[in-house]
């Protein structure tokens, strides 16, 4: 027999601590005795508890953006170190929340550990936001009674691996909006601007250079489709996203293209190697077995080639390969990190090792970022001088040419 699922509501209370000190803030329950109920095992008197009211045109404000669990693990990695309660670090983290949907998340956390349930499988229910890996290292915390060396772990893999997502981010947020803001100004002219002088050189009475005619071919062919480019663009966009979600191959294409890049190539494989390096490391560190810790890095690659490669690994591994071994045969792994790996297996310390490797990426990752900026910026502008600057001498050589007859 089926059993039906408790719908869930959140309420907000009032009341006071088990010191008599005032008390407010919200609760997950499926009824407001329930919230009362679970209010008083926390060791708070409610005096007042009420459904929250939705918001009136249903938005849940901002939403949970991985930074945000990277800065959630610090502060309760911070918290646990110093002593708080576990309970209360999850107070202390809500009340501090900027976005409500996060204050909405830890406070579940609460409730859930509050009443009864581990950290590990509390922070399971939330499969979006803590994945596979991210759970079973604070398992593995929990299960060690070192959970507060586990947190700090935790949160120093999620910071280095957001910092490492804002430098590549760095690296494509400029000319992204270069080309973005060229793209509009040149179809603002082709739309706008060219159709005003075209009207006016229709008066010449005279035959017009073969550049002008061609400008005004495109202007008038962007005028008429418009609206079915913009939405082939946009098709495309998410055409390209869902075949890359779906399809293996169609993925490991695009992911072999973008390693193959000139200059964003060798950034995307230092950010791979450093993700690897740092994964494995934290896990390896954490007391996972090297094969169940090489399937989480391989989930964790961010690259379709790299992962299929590392998921060889954690085969020949599982066949009596040592790591070094496996790792060189795929072809795909810089000397160095190899190096690293040999030095880490025959001293026992490839966490240490490991974590090494993926520091030097890392500052390699943020080294060519900064020099791809500075080597696409006088290119971009380049670009953009070129095509506006087209456009409008275009628009201005059969003036040019009526004034050097006249």
């Amino acid at each position: 027999m089926a059993t039906t699922a408790i719908k869930s509501e959140l309420f907000t209370w009032s009341g006071k601590d088990q010191n008599g000190r005032q008390s407010k803030g919200e609760i997950h329950a499926s009824s407001q005795a329930m919230a009362r109920a679970q209010l008083r095992r926390q060791g708070i008197n409610p005096k007042s508890v009420r459904k929250k009211p939705k918001p009136l045109f249903g938005g849940a404000g901002k939403p949970i953006k991985a930074a945000d669990i990277a800065i959630f693990t610090r502060q309760m990695a911070t918290m646990i170190k110093a002593g708080v309660p576990l309970v209360q670090s999850f107070e202390i983290v809500a009340e501090g929340a900027e976005k409500p949907k996060m204050r909405e998340l830890v406070t579940e956390l609460k409730n859930d550990v509050a009443a009864g349930s581990g950290l590990a499988p509390s922070l399971a229910k939330h499969p979006r936001h803590f994945d596979d890996l991210f759970c079973s290292l604070i398992g593995s915390g929990e299960d060690s009674g070192t959970l507060e060396v586990m947190l700090d772990r935790v949160a120093t893999y999620k910071e280095k691996t957001e910092q490492l997502k804002a430098k590549i981010k760095k690296a494509l947020t400029y000319p992204t909006a270069v080309v973005g803001v060229a793209v509009i100004v040149t179809a603002i002219l082709l739309i706008k601007v060219v159709p005003v002088f075209a009207e006016t050189f229709r008066n010449f009475g005279s035959e017009l250079p073969a550049f002008t005619l061609f400008v005004m071919r495109i202007s008038d062919f962007v005028q008429a489709w418009w609206f079915i480019i913009l939405v082939a663009m946009i098709a495309l966009a998410l055409l390209v996203r869902e075949a890359k979600l779906r399809n293996v191959k169609f993925a490991e294409f695009l992911d072999k293209t973008y390693l193959k890049l000139p200059v964003v190539g060798g950034i995307v494989h230092d950010a791979v190697i450093a993700r690897f390096s740092r994964t494995l490391a934290t896990t390896f560190a954490a007391g996972v077995p090297l094969v169940d810790a090489l399937e989480s890095t391989a989930g964790a690659a961010g690259n379709s080639v790299y992962a299929k490669a590392i998921r060889k690994i954690k085969n020949d591994v599982t066949s009596g390969t040592t790591l070094y071994d496996a790792t060189k045969s795929t072809g795909l792994f810089p000397t160095m990190l190899l190096q690293m790996i040999s030095i880490g297996e025959e001293s026992g310390s490839l966490d240490e090792m490991l974590d090494k490797v993926a520091n030097h990426y890392e500052e390699a990752v943020d080294n060519a970022v900064d020099s791809l900026s500075s080597l696409l910026e006088p290119l971009i502008m380049s670009i953009l001088g070129v095509l506006v600057g087209g456009l409008m001498i275009a628009m201005y050589l059969p003036i040019f040419m009526l004034g050097s007859v006249i």
